[in-house]
C-alpha cells in the first residue's frame, strides 16, 4: 500500500510540472525560502529511480474503494523533518485528523508540499488505526546551505558572483538551481573573453546538521584573442566588406579582441542578411575556429553565396482606389530587373499599404507571393490588393497628459471628428505634436466602434518637463564667462492656479551677469489669443556689453527697450508676424584716437521701429531638424512717422534647407541676406544696426566681427550696411548624444547697399563637435581661414567653444 500511494505520488507531480503554477511560500524558522514548483520536482525525479515495470504498475493502480474512502483520518504523523517544524508542515496540508479521507486530498497535499521548495522527496502511506486511517507523510528535507566558498580568482570579485547566482547561504540547495548557477558564471566569464573557463561544485555534507558547504572550483582559464579573420566562399563580395558586416574582430591596440561565441553566431546571420538584402537568397554563412598558441585563434568563415536573383514581372490585381503607376511609385527597392530580395519586398508591401493609410484607406492589406520563372530565373511578383473601405474619424480622445489642457494638443491636431483618415495628416500633426517641446513621446492608436468603418483616434502622449529654474554659468569665445538665473514655463497658463501650467504659453524670465555682457529680460508669448489662432506677446529686456576688442567690439553699448508682437499661420507652413520695439541705445567709452566717423557714433539714442516678417517652416522638427526647409524674411522700419532719433529701414532674411543622407547623418545649406539704409534726417545707419560678420555664427575661421568694414585708424570692425553669407554643414551621429560636423562658410560685408556682392568673399572651413549633456549643449569648432584676414599678418585658425544650460 505505501508503494502504491508512492508511486501515484510521483505521477501527479509529473502532471502537475505542467498544469499548476508557483504557490506562495512562508518563511519557517528564518531560513525556510521560496523555490518554484519545476526545481521541486526536478529534484524529486533527479532522486528516485523507477523502473519501467513499476511506472506501468502504478498507472493501473486501482482507485481506493469507496468503502474505504469513507472511512475518517483519525490520525497525521509527520516523519522525517529535521529543521521544518511539525506545526509548519501541517499548516501546509489540508488533510486533518477528523476529516474524511480523501486521496484527491492526499494529492494536493503533496503538491503544496513540494512547491515549498523545502523537501527532495515526499511519501505518503496510511495505516489502519483506530477504525480510520493513520495517513503518515515522510520527508525528506533539501540540505541548507551553510557556506559559499571559491577558489582563488583573478578576474571577478566572489562577492560579484554572488550577486548573480541564486544559490545563497541559509537557503535550501537546489540542485537544479545549482546547475544553472554553473552556467551563469560560465556566461559571465565568456564576456570577458575567457571562454576556456570551467566550473565544478565540491558539496562537503555535515548529515548531524543536515548543512552543506559549497565551495566552487573555478578554472578561469585565458582569454580567447583573435588573431586573424579569414573568409572564403565569396566571389560578389570583399573580404573587406564581409569583415566590416561582424561585430567580432581581431586583436589590435583598442580593441581586446575576444573570441566570444554568442556574438560570432550573430555575425553569421548578419551575413546571411547581407547576401539576401543584396539578392543572394539561398546564402548560408558557417563559421570554425582554429586554436593557435597560448589563446591565439583564427575565425574561418565559410560563406555559400549561391545565385544571385533578379526582380520579374510584378502582378498587381484588386486595386480601383491606386492606380496601378502610384502601385509601383510606391515601390522604392522593387523594380523590374533589379536584385529580388525579401526584405526589400517587405519593406515595399508596407510602402503600398501607407499609399492607401494617406487616402483614408487603413484597413488596405496587401498578399503578395513569388515564385521562379525556370525559363528566365527571375522572381515574379504578384500583389493582391485588399482595398476594404473608406474609414472616418469618430472622436479624438487624448490620453496622458496630466498637466496639458485637450486643447492645447487638438489645436495641433491636423484631423478632426468626421473627417477620413488620412496618414499624412497624422504625420504632420505629430510634428507639430513635437515641435511645441512639451512632450517626450507621441503616439497614436486607432480603436474600433459599433460602426465598421468609423474609428475612435488615440492620440497618446507622455509628457515632458516644460519648466524650469535654473541657476549656474557658462562660458563660450564671444561671451566670455556668464553667470544666469532663469525661470521659464514653456507650457504656461496664468489663469491655473496654483500649478500655472497647462495652457500653452511661454513665460521667461532671465538674468544674467558676464565678465563682457549683462541681459535681464521678461518675456511671455500667449500661442492662442482668446481662443483663436493669432499668437501675441511682450518683451521687456535691458542688455549690456562692456568693450572688448577679442570679440570685435570698440565700445561699451547698452540697450533698454521692450516691444510687442502679433502672429498667425496663413497656412499648414506658412505664417505672418508683426511687432513693435522701442529702445533707447547708448554707445560710449570709444578710445580718443578712433576715426571722426566712428567717434560720431558716441551717445545715446532712441529707435522706435516696426517689424513685419514673413516665415515658410517645413522641417520635420525645430529642435533638431533632419529635412525639411526654412525661410524667414523680415522688413523692419524704424524712425520717420514713428518718431525717436533714427531713421533707417532693414531688410533681411535666413534660409536653411536640410537634406537627410545614409546613417543618419544630415547636410545643412544656410544663407543669411541683410540690406540697412538710412532716410530721412539720419545721414547713416547706426552702428549698433549695422551688419557684422566673422567668428562663430557667421563665417568661422576669423576673429569675431572683423570680416567687413574697419575703422580707418584703430582697425575696429565698425560694420556695414550689406551682408551675404552661405554655411554648408555637415554632421554625423556618432552615438546619441554625441555628433561631429564639417562646414564651409562663406561671404562678406559691405559698406554700402549698393557694394552688396562686390569685393572678395572671404572663405573658412573646419571640422566641430556637438554634445548634449545634462547641463546643456557642449559646441567645440576649429576653423582655419582660406583667405587673408584684413589687420592680421598671417592666417590661424580660430577654436570657438560653448557651454551653457540649453533651452
Amino acid at each position: 500500500m505505501k508503494k502504491s500511494i508512492f508511486l501515484f505520488s510521483i505521477t501527479f507531480l509529473l502532471f502537475s510540472r505542467c498544469v499548476f503554477a508557483d504557490p506562495q511560500t512562508e518563511s519557517v524558522n528564518a531560513i525556510e525560502s521560496e523555490t518554484d514548483q519545476a526545481r521541486a520536482v526536478n529534484a524529486v525525479l533527479d532522486s528516485i529511480e523507477t523502473p519501467a515495470s513499476e511506472f506501468e504498475l502504478q498507472l493501473s493502480t486501482p482507485e481506493v474503494p469507496a468503502a474505504e474512502k469513507a472511512k475518517m483520518v483519525k490520525s497525521v504523523d509527520i516523519r522525517g523533518n529535521k529543521t521544518i517544524s511539525i506545526a509548519t508542515v501541517l499548516a501546509k496540508i489540508k488533510t486533518k485528523a477528523g476529516q474524511e479521507y480523501s486521496q484527491n486530498i492526499i494529492s494536493d497535499d503533496l503538491k503544496r508540499l513540494y512547491n515549498t521548495g523545502y523537501f527532495a522527496d515526499i511519501s505518503v502511506d496510511r495505516e489502519d488505526y483506530e477504525g480510520g486511517f493513520r495517513v503518515v507523510f515522510y520527508l525528506k528535507e533539501k540540505p541548507i546551505v551553510d557556506k559559499i566558498t571559491f577558489t582563488k580568482i583573478r578576474y571577478y570579485n566572489p562577492r560579484t558572483i554572488l550577486s548573480k547566482i541564486s544559490t545563497k547561504e541559509g537557503k535550501f540547495l537546489d540542485q537544479k538551481a545549482l546547475m544553472d548557477d554553473v552556467e551563469i558564471i560560465k556566461e559571465l566569464y565568456s564576456k570577458k573573453g575567457l571562454t576556456t573557463i570551467s566550473v565544478d561544485v565540491e558539496t562537503d555534507m555535515d548529515e548531524a546538521t543536515h548543512k552543506a558547504k559549497l565551495h566552487f572550483v573555478i578554472n578561469e582559464g585565458f582569454r580567447v584573442k583573435i588573431t586573424k579573420i579569414l573568409v572564403d566562399g565569396n566571389t560578389a563580395f570583399t573580404d573587406k566588406r564581409i569583415i566590416k558586416l561582424i561585430k567580432t574582430r581581431t586583436a589590435w591596440l583598442l580593441n581586446p579582441g575576444h573570441l566570444k561565441e554568442d556574438i560570432l553566431s550573430e555575425d553569421m546571420e548578419r551575413i546571411k542578411s547581407f547576401y539576401e538584402r543584396e539578392g543572394y537568397i539561398d546564402a548560408d554563412a558557417m563559421n570554425t575556429v582554429t586554436q593557435g598558441t597560448k589563446g591565439r585563434v583564427t575565425v574561418n568563415i565559410v560563406v555559400n553565396e549561391g545565385k544571385k536573383y533578379y526582380t520579374g514581372k510584378i502582378a498587381i490585381s484588386g486595386h480601383q482606389i491606386a492606380s496601378e503607376k502610384e502601385i509601383l511609385d510606391a515601390m522604392k527597392e522593387i523594380k523590374v530587373g533589379s536584385v529580388f530580395s525579401r526584405a526589400r519586398l517587405d519593406v515595399d508591401v508596407a510602402n503600398i499599404r501607407t499609399l492607401y493609410f494617406d487616402k483614408g484607406y487603413i484597413f488596405a492589406n496587401v498578399r503578395q507571393s513569388t515564385s521562379l520563372n525556370p525559363e528566365t530565373g527571375k522572381v515574379e511578383i504578384t500583389l493582391e490588393i485588399q482595398e476594404g473601405n473608406l474609414a472616418y474619424v469618430r472622436k479624438v480622445r487624448i490620453q496622458g497628459n496630466t498637466r496639458t489642457r485637450d486643447i492645447v494638443i487638438r489645436r495641433e491636431l491636423r484631423l478632426s471628428p468626421g473627417d477620413q483618415f488620412d496618414g499624412v495628416k497624422l504625420r504632420r500633426s505629430k510634428e507639430r505634436l513635437r515641435n511645441l517641446g512639451y512632450f517626450e513621446d507621441i503616439n497614436y492608436d486607432i480603436e474600433d466602434t459599433d460602426v465598421e468603418n468609423q474609428k475612435d483616434l488615440v492620440v497618446q502622449v507622455k509628457e515632458a518637463k516644460t519648466g524650469t529654474f535654473s541657476f549656474g554659468g557658462g562660458f563660450s569665445t564671444i561671451d566670455q564667462l556668464v553667470g544666469f538665473v532663469e525661470i521659464e514655463q514653456r507650457n504656461f497658463d496664468f489663469t491655473n492656479w496654483p500649478t500655472f501650467t497647462g495652457g500653452g504659453q511661454n513665460l521667461l524670465f532671465r538674468a544674467e551677469v558676464g565678465s563682457v555682457r549683462s541681459n535681464l529680460k521678461l518675456s511671455f508669448t500667449e500661442p492662442w489669443l482668446f481662443d483663436h489662432p493669432i499668437a501675441g506677446g511682450f518683451d521687456v529686456y535691458r542688455s549690456q556689453r562692456l568693450k572688448e576688442r577679442d570679440i570685435g567690439y570698440a565700445y561699451d553699448e547698452e540697450r533698454v527697450g521692450g516691444g510687442i508682437r502679433l502672429g498667425k499661420e496663413l497656412s499648414e507652413y506658412l505664417s505672418a508676424s508683426t511687432g513693435y520695439t522701442f529702445e533707447t541705445i547708448t554707445v560710449d567709452n570709444l578710445d580718443s584716437n578712433v576715426s571722426a566717423a566712428l567717434a560720431a557714433e558716441e551717445g545715446t539714442n532712441s529707435v522706435s521701429a516696426v517689424n513685419f516678417r514673413l516665415t515658410r517652416d517645413t522641417r520635420d522638427n525645430v529642435f533638431s531638424p533632419n529635412k525639411g526647409l526654412y525661410l524667414s524674411g523680415t522688413t523692419e522700419f524704424a524712425g520717420g512717422p514713428l518718431g525717436a532719433d533714427k531713421d533707417f529701414y532693414k531688410v533681411h532674411t535666413k534660409t536653411s534647407y536640410y537634406v537627410p543622407l545614409k546613417f543618419n547623418a544630415v547636410i545643412e545649406f544656410r544663407m543669411l541676406t541683410g540690406f540697412a539704409d538710412a532716410y530721412g534726417d539720419s545721414e547713416s545707419v547706426p552702428i549698433f544696426e549695422r551688419y557684422f560678420a566673422g567668428g562663430a555664427n557667421t563665417i568661422r575661421g576669423y576673429n569675431e566681427r572683423k570680416v567687413g568694414p574697419l575703422d580707418s585708424l584703430t582697425e575696429d570692425p565698425i560694420g556695414g550696411e550689406s551682408l551675404l553669407v552661405g554655411n554648408i554643414e555637415l554632421t554625423i551621429p556618432v552615438i546619441d548624444f554625441i555628433k561631429l560636423a564639417g562646414f564651409f562658410d562663406t561671404g562678406n560685408v559691405w559698406s554700402t547697399i549698393e557694394d552688396f556682392g562686390s569685393g572678395e568673399y572671404k572663405s573658412g572651413t573646419g571640422v566641430g563637435l556637438r554634445v548634449k549633456t545634462p547641463i546643456g549643449p557642449v559646441n567645440l569648432d576649429y576653423g582655419y581661414p582660406l583667405n587673408d584676414e584684413p589687420g592680421e599678418d598671417e592666417r590661424q585658425g580660430q577654436f570657438y567653444f560653448s557651454i551653457s544650460r540649453g533651452f
